[in-house]
């Protein structure tokens, strides 16, 4: 009786075992969706702490913290599904980072965040480019009376963008239909117009936490406010 009574228990342990394991955890870093209001937003959409970003590709101050805060950031609070991390775009260089905004939503949802990583990385780069362009300034002046979509095609043509954005898996073809994708270029530009109008954003990068404006313009100062929101 005892020896049968030992050998159900024994049979059962697996079902214990199975009962206790815990849950799987959410792979927060990849999940991300593009926003209502034109950005594109990383991590778990519930998280207690929501930071939102408007941020310019070409700005000095967003490559330093994309180098030296990103990778915090996504380690120790949006993998955690502590917070919630959104990218709006901030046009504060005009055409170039429009021609940038306009080639990196180009990529699709999935593939923002790595791209965007990416163009940061070669941020350098394209400013090289940039300043050696400035010494054109009957070039620029004439470009300066185009379109929108033929202004930001002409500096991803000039500064490398579009073979930049080969190297990232984007076709040619298609880089250059998304530069002249109406409907994207008003989606962005609404989000920046809505980024000063709205929230009272002037400069880059500007960043809230649940919903509000901190003084914040680098990773030592805006961890801290992610602490005090409760992550």
């Amino acid at each position: 009786m005892m020896q049968r009574l030992i050998t159900l228990m024994l049979a059962l342990v697996p079902l214990f075992a199975l009962g206790a394991a815990p849950a799987p955890q959410p792979d927060w870093l990849a999940t991300v969706v593009a926003t209502p209001e034109g950005g594109y937003r990383q991590g778990n959409p519930n998280a207690p702490v929501k930071l939102v970003e408007y941020g310019s590709r070409g700005c000095p101050t967003c490559y330093e913290f994309a180098k030296d805060g990103m990778k915090p950031l996504r380690d120790q609070y949006i993998a955690t599904g502590k917070v919630s991390y959104e990218y709006r775009d901030f046009l504060i260089h005009g055409a170039p980072d429009l021609a940038l905004a306009l080639l990196n939503q180009c990529v699709g949802t999935a593939r923002f965040f790595p791209v965007l990583d990416a163009i940061y990385a070669n941020q350098p780069r394209f400013e090289e480019r940039l300043m050696a362009l400035t010494k054109q300034p009957a070039t620029l002046k004439a470009w300066d009376k185009l379109p929108p979509a033929q202004i930001a095609t002409k500096f991803a043509d000039s500064l490398g963008m579009i073979a930049f954005m080969k190297t990232q898996g984007l076709p040619e073809p298609r880089a250059r239909q998304c530069l002249a994708d109406p409907k994207a270029i008003a989606r962005i530009a609404k989000t920046y117009a809505d980024g000063a109008k709205v929230h009272g954003v002037n400069g880059t990068p500007s960043f809230f936490v649940n919903g509000r404006k901190v003084r914040a313009f680098t990773w030592p100062y805006l961890e801290p406010e992610l602490r005090a929101a409760g992550a």
